[in-house]
């Protein structure tokens, strides 16, 4: 998308990038998207060819048709949610940085999947750009995301014979602009007098094995939930941290989701709110994963009260808050 550039001018470039999505809800759309995002060792760190063995051998052929059912019910007449809804936000975020940033063109990009990582950036590198600025849509840091977008352009650029000054935005997880949205879009949700409500902050999970060779994931979705908690004035125990999407059989990061949610109910918690601030906008893991599995095993094991509140998506305070963590980068 452009905004305010000359042919004269040779403007900065802004990659906004989430994880990606298949192209369609069906078993061959699922199958090349899990091949490529699962075979990137950022993601999975196993020894490659036992893994691609197990992966191509046994994971696709049984998952990806029961996994394009789950898409087929998320489905938009824009297509993927995730996919949808980040071409929006990078579009909002675009507006929002032309009120101040006159010479920046804006393009949204997925690590996997469409829209492709290598056509923005050839898009970039056609337009000139000087300076490149990376925008992943991961608040908390982890080499399975961020790291695993960082490889990505780097490959890419890899090709190019002059190089962009590249300012590549790690995290935001601590950002006040973001914590603030984060506080608002809860506080939106929640009347002053469902304060009693249990809040549950579910992120997405990672092999406790990373943690512990130095991912700071964990830290960072700890840092988010506190500070949002402390911001609502949440007394303690009234909100709690889990993980989920787990994956595999070796440990991840604990507590699980559904377990935290399954125990509040059989201790006599009834009503509950979910909010995932790990995503930027809302895919399969929220709308599905949360909003409807997560919600019917918590009421079936005695709650009454589930509302999952959705993801700052494209609304407008999100986009401002971003645009303000892409001017700090932007500032000499």
């Amino acid at each position: 998308m452009d905004h305010g550039t000359h042919k004269s001018e040779i403007p900065t470039g802004l990659l906004v990038c989430n994880l990606g999505s298949p192209d369609s809800p069906t078993a061959s759309g699922v199958r090349r998207f899990l091949s490529e995002f699962l075979s990137d060792p950022r993601v999975v760190d196993l020894p490659r060819l036992p893994w691609c063995l197990l992966l191509h051998g046994l994971i696709l052929p049984l998952r990806c048709r029961r996994v394009a059912r789950e898409y087929a019910k998320i489905w938009t007449a824009d297509g993927s949610p995730l996919t949808a809804i980040t071409r929006r936000l990078s579009a909002a975020i675009a507006t929002e940085l032309a009120r101040t940033e006159h010479n920046l063109r804006v393009l949204p990009a997925m690590c996997y999947g469409k829209p492709e990582l290598t056509t923005a950036l050839e898009d970039f590198r056609l337009t000139g750009i000087r300076r490149l600025v990376v925008l992943p849509l991961f608040p908390q840091y982890s080499a399975t995301t961020t790291a695993a977008l960082y490889d990505a352009v780097n490959r890419e650029l890899h090709h190019w014979r002059a190089l962009p000054e590249l300012c590549f935005i790690q995290r935001y997880h601590a950002a006040p602009a973001y914590l603030r949205t984060l506080v608002e879009n809860i506080r939106a949700e929640r009347k002053p007098e469902e304060n009693t409500r249990h809040l549950l902050f579910s992120f997405h999970g990672i092999p406790e094995r990373y943690v512990q060779a130095g991912d700071p994931y964990a830290d960072e979705c700890i840092a988010t939930a506190e500070a949002v908690a402390r911001e609502l004035g949440l007394a303690k125990g009234r909100w709690a941290l889990s993980y989920q999407s787990r994956f595999g059989r070796e440990p991840w990061l604990a507590p699980e989701t559904v377990a935290t949610l399954t125990n509040w109910a059989k201790n006599g918690v009834r009503e509950v709110d979910v909010v995932c601030p790990g995503f930027a906008v809302d895919g399969l893991e929220t709308l599905r994963e949360i909003a409807h599995d997560a919600q019917r095993d918590f009421l079936a094991a005695g709650g009454l009260s589930f509302r999952y509140i959705a993801a700052l998506n494209d609304q407008p305070n999100h986009a401002r808050a971003l645009a303000d963590v892409v001017r700090q980068h932007l500032a000499p």
